[in-house]
């Protein structure tokens, strides 16, 4: 069995100015010298550089929270992969549940925008998770792997290895209700089974949880076997809880 580094993702959404950024990373950075687990930001756009520039020569990479699948072209309001690398961004969160449901993002897009992220050497966060409705009716396991197959239709053979998947259930994202580390495993264990059905690399692959992960729920669920890690939302905001999520790894 591969051995796979944990990876601990801040999702900062629509927060933080870029003087804000610039403190936050200041504050963490002490905090996680000694982690041996990838450690990723992902701010707004506008704070892409402020945070790129501090991290240089740390553990901290960089993710970008979306991005077109097209280089360039008549797309306003978009960015596209060349232009994040030319930043140092070093990875994209793709396909998160508030895109999909407010933005539209379909999986026929994510389909373009995985490979267009590889081909540029972004690594993909790819999110997939099912709603509250899908949970209740039983219907999460063929919502994920719907997901999983159209979304990855474009990724070929070893490729896969260089995605990482973020299973986050729609209903426990900000909500305060979170899956309980037994629901958490056994979901991503079925993700990576599903990924497995597209060759080997799927051991490879590492799995995130993501929806309502705090400082105190942290160790459980990243304890289990299948969880390589966490994509924290609100948690993330603040330097001292985001860094004990990232000593729980």
């Amino acid at each position: 069995m591969p051995s796979r580094t944990p990876c601990i993702a801040a999702n900062w959404k629509m927060h933080k100015t870029v003087a804000e950024a610039g403190q936050f990373v200041d504050a963490l950075l002490p905090q996680i010298a000694a982690t041996q687990s990838d450690v990723v930001i992902c701010p707004p756009f506008t704070a892409l550089t402020a945070v790129v520039e501090r991290r240089y020569g740390t553990a901290v990479k960089v993710a970008a929270q979306n991005m077109h699948e097209e280089d360039s072209g008549a797309f306003t309001g978009e960015v596209s992969a060349s232009m994040l690398v030319e930043l140092d961004v070093e990875a994209v969160v793709l396909g998160h549940s508030e895109r999909r449901q407010y933005f539209n993002e379909s999986d026929e897009a994510l389909a373009r925008k995985v490979p267009a992220a590889l081909a540029a050497g972004l690594e993909p966060i790819l999110c997939v998770g099912e709603s509250e409705q899908a949970r209740d009716a039983e219907q999460t396991e063929a919502v994920l792997e719907r997901q999983l197959q159209a979304d990855l239709a474009g990724v070929e053979g070893t490729a896969l290895s260089q995605v990482v998947i973020a299973y986050e259930p729609i209903w426990a994202i900000g909500t305060g209700r979170t899956a309980t580390p037994r629901q958490a495993q056994e979901t991503i264990a079925f993700i990576r089974d599903v990924l497995r059905e597209r060759g080997a690399a799927a051991d490879e692959v590492r799995i995130l949880y993501g929806g309502s992960v705090k400082p105190g729920n942290a160790a459980e669920l990243l304890g289990q076997p299948d969880i390589d890690g966490a994509l924290v939302g609100g948690a993330s905001l603040d330097p001292g809880d985001f860094a004990a999520i990232v000593a729980a790894a």
